[in-house]
């Protein structure tokens, strides 16, 4: 009979310690970002802005809500919803992209799915994370996308590849995206380079529990003949 307890509590104490284990693979981000300025594929979309971010992942599978939202009536709110996978350096992903332009439009209501006079768009995208580089393409597939020169939905895609390095107390990025071909969604005639970007980012200490990520970034749309400098900086738990 002792043997058969002392079995039945190690068999408790590794399903316990199982439980735990897949427990602990279970992770939730909760954060907001403050950016001077919402730069977006090397497109202007706000000000001064704040980004809230949750969600939560498993085993490769992730499920997020990320929003925006300046501090002046006239900048556009943003609500986004994506669904990813990722498996070793391969990921892909789903996303909703949402945006209100204000006012009392109907066309600014969240659940107005119609296909001609909505504000959501649909994106799906594919990648892979190399190490030394980060390859990804996005691709419009429904919603209010933009359209082609035939005056078609123009399946507004666009190509990004960052290149992450250190350098002196900072992680760095560079990064180059461009869309393919004419797309009034991202305001191109055909190739365009719109967005060339360095960044670096940096943990700022606080207390030794503490500490406040902060990031610089200057950008560069070739395509719109337009460069920014942006300032952030995240707080989460």
């Amino acid at each position: 009979m002792k043997k058969i307890v002392l079995f039945a509590l190690g068999m408790v104490a590794v399903m316990t310690t199982h439980a735990q284990d897949e427990k602990a693979k279970v992770e939730t981000t909760v954060a907001a970002d403050f950016v001077t300025q919402y730069i977006w594929r090397g497109l202007d979309c706000g000000n001064v802005s704040v980004q809230p971010t949750l969600g939560i992942g498993y085993k490769g599978l992730s499920l997020s809500a990320w929003g925006n939202v300046g501090f002046t009536s006239t900048d556009t709110k943003e609500f986004d919803l994506t669904l990813g996978y990722t498996t070793g350096g391969f990921n892909i992903g789903i996303t909703d992209y949402w945006f209100s332009v204000g006012g009392d439009d109907p066309v600014n209501r969240y659940f107005k799915y119609d296909a001609h006079s909505t504000n959501h768009v649909f994106e799906a995208n594919i990648g892979y994370d190399f190490g030394v580089l980060n390859l990804q393409w996005f691709t419009n597939f429904a919603g209010n996308d933009g359209e082609n020169k035939n005056g078609k939905r123009a399946y507004s895609s666009y190509a990004q590849v960052d290149v992450p390095f250190k350098l002196v107390t900072c992680d760095w990025t560079a990064t180059a995206g461009a869309v393919p071909y004419y797309s009034t969604y991202y305001g191109t005639t055909g190739f365009a380079v719109t967005n060339l970007s360095l960044r670096a980012d940096k943990e700022i200490k606080i207390t030794d529990s503490f500490s406040v990520p902060i990031f610089g970034q200057i950008v560069a749309n070739p395509s719109s003949q337009k460069a920014y400098l942006v300032f952030g900086f995240t707080l989460h738990p």
